[in-house]
C-alpha cells in the first residue's frame, strides 16, 4: 500500500561546510539536536551544494582560461567566459542557449542549466570568484554517506542527494534526486490495477525525485541555511505477488535517450 502521509523536517543549525567535511558526523549532530534519532525506513535528503563543498569541487575562476567557443556562448548568454568554460568542461553535449541561458547534457547523463555549476551559496565573497561543480559521482556520493551514517547510528537510512533543476515544459524548478543510495528511487506499478480493476500499463514513479522535491520545500532555496531533511514515512507502494520494489540509485530515473521526445 502506498503511505497515507508523510513527515518531513529540515535539520536546523548544520555549519558552513568545509573539504573533507564529514557530512554524516553533521548531520547525525544537528538530528540529535533537534531530539531525532534515524529510525528504520527514514530518508535523509542532503542538499548537492554541501556534497560538492564537502569533496572539494570547488573551481577559481582566476585558474580557468576561455576558449574561443566559451567566448562565443558567453556573448550569446551574457554570462561570464570562464563561467562558459567551466560549464563545457563539465558538459558531453550543448543543447540549447540563449540569453542568460545554457542546456546541456552533463558529464553524468544530466540534462540541465550550467551543467550544473553554481556560484550562489559558494561561501566565498563575490570578488573571489568560484563556482561549485556537481559531485563526479552522486550516487557514490550517496553510497558513502549512507554507510558512514549506518556507522554512526546503528541504522541503515536511505541517503538522496537534491538539486534544483528545470524543466522543459515547466516554469520553475523542483527538486531532483541526482544522487541516492537504499532507495527504489524508480517504482514500476505496472501490473497494478487502478480501482475500476483496469491494469497500470504505463504508470512509473520517480520516487526520489518526488521525495527530493517534498524535501527542499522545507530547506528552502535562498539564505535559509537548511541543506538537509529528514523524510519519514515513506514506503515504496507493493504489487500483488510481485516482489518488493529494490533499492535503485538516482541514474536509474534518467530517460534513455532512444525515449528522449525532446531531443
Amino acid at each position: 500500500m502506498t503511505p497515507s502521509a508523510l513527515t518531513v523536517v529540515a535539520l536546523e543549525g548544520l555549519p558552513e561546510v568545509a573539504t573533507d567535511a564529514d557530512l554524516a558526523a553533521l548531520i547525525a549532530g544537528a538530528m540529535a539536536a533537534q531530539g531525532l534519532a534515524l529510525q528504520g525506513g527514514d530518508i535523509v535528503v542532503i542538499a548537492q551544494k554541501i556534497v560538492s563543498k564537502a569533496e572539494g569541487r570547488r573551481v577559481r575562476f582566476a585558474d580557468v582560461t576561455p576558449s574561443a567557443r566559451a567566448r562565443e556562448l558567453a556573448s550569446t548568454t551574457g554570462k561570464d567566459p570562464r563561467l562558459m568554460e567551466i560549464v563545457l568542461r563539465e558538459s558531453r553535449e550543448v543543447l540549447r542557449v540563449g540569453p542568460e541561458v545554457i542546456v546541456v547534457e552533463d558529464v553524468r547523463g544530466l540534462v540541465l542549466a550550467n551543467a550544473g555549476v553554481d556560484q550562489s551559496n559558494v561561501g566565498v565573497a563575490e570578488e573571489m570568484a568560484e563556482a561549485l561543480l556537481l559531485p563526479v559521482d552522486p550516487d557514490a556520493s550517496a553510497e558513502r554517506i549512507r554507510e558512514r551514517l549506518r556507522e554512526r547510528t546503528g541504522v541503515a537510512a536511505g541517503v538522496i542527494i537534491a538539486d534544483s533543476l528545470g524543466r522543459a515544459w515547466r516554469l520553475g524548478t523542483v527538486g531532483h534526486a541526482i544522487g541516492a543510495s537504499g532507495i527504489a528511487s524508480f517504482v514500476d506499478l505496472r501490473g497494478r490495477v487502478d480501482r475500476d480493476g483496469r491494469p497500470l500499463r504505463h504508470s512509473e514513479l520517480g520516487v526520489a525525485d518526488s521525495l527530493a522535491a517534498a524535501a527542499l520545500l522545507v530547506m528552502g532555496e535562498a539564505d535559509e541555511g537548511r541543506p538537509a531533511a529528514l523524510v519519514r514515512g515513506w514506503a515504496a507502494p507493493s504489487v500483488a505477488g510481485a516482489s518488493p520494489a529494490r533499492a535503485l540509485p538516482a541514474r536509474s530515473l534518467q530517460r534513455s535517450r532512444d525515449r528522449d521526445l525532446f531531443r
